[in-house]
């Protein structure tokens, strides 16, 4: 009868096979019947994208198409809806960034530091705010100021493509990076974008309308920023006036 070997001989022939350390806290039973298996938890389905919203014919019909507009879920979560303000004839656009904290209390684009910022710049240019359309990316702020996600932007994407359709600006103004890629390409690199215009063609329209990509205005930390913010205000200054 075979006598079971003790364990210091078991440790000395682990040890000549290469264990030299536990892999666990407590032994485990090998002859053990297995657990049974645990259901397989299945991926959320994506956030459905939006069906193309209709077509809205002056900017009071736009306003209350986003009022109404619920293919987006960050609507639930938003505390009001940040709509468009400015003047649609004025033919340049300005399209901030999403929403933040100030836009999200107010309502109304471009509010708090970065509302301060641009008032700033505009009236060192000797441009009148009034007469601007100014707009946010999207109407909603993502909860936490988060960066949106791209089924978000495809779903809030068609209004700000039919609000561009409806005003015909001449020249647009991308405040960031979130609006330069989203607009541009979402590998676009602002630092080589900022400051040039770039031909912005829209689905589903014929003509491209110049964008001007430039440094975001809640992103002025330091005089390096400031000065190319500054540049590149300066240089849509330069183009409004030598088309005038």
């Amino acid at each position: 009868m075979e006598t079971e070997p003790d364990p210091l001989t078991l440790l000395r022939l682990q040890i000549d096979w290469g264990a030299d350390e536990a892999l666990a806290d407590t032994p485990v039973d090998r002859l053990a019947a297995p657990p049974p298996a645990r259901p397989i938890r299945r991926a959320a389905a994506p956030a459905p994208v939006a069906d193309t919203p209709p077509a809205a014919q002056t900017l009071e019909e736009w306003r209350a198409l986003v009022g109404n507009f619920t293919g987006c879920r960050l609507r639930d979560t938003a505390t009001t809806t940040v709509l468009a303000e400015g003047d649609v004839a004025g033919r340049l656009l300005v399209i901030g960034e999403p929403p933040g904290a100030d836009d999200d209390r107010s309502g109304r684009p471009f509010s708090g530091p970065a509302g301060a910022v641009l008032d700033r710049i505009l009236s060192a240019l000797g441009l009148a705010r009034e007469k601007i359309l100014l707009v946010p990316l999207i109407p909603w702020r993502p909860p936490g100021n988060r960066p949106p996600t791209d089924a978000e932007l495809a779903q809030c994407l068609p209004l700000l493509h039919q609000l561009i359709a409806l005003a015909r600006p001449r020249h647009i103004v991308l405040t960031g990076i979130l609006p330069t890629r989203a607009l541009l390409g979402s590998t676009t690199s602002l630092r080589r974008a900022r400051g040039r215009w770039t031909e912005l063609q829209l689905p589903g329209q014929a003509l491209a309308v110049p964008a001007l990509p430039v440094t975001g205005l809640t992103s002025l930390k330091t005089a390096a920023e400031r000065r190319d913010a500054w540049l590149d205000w300066r240089m849509l200054h330069r183009t409004i006036m030598s088309q005038n």
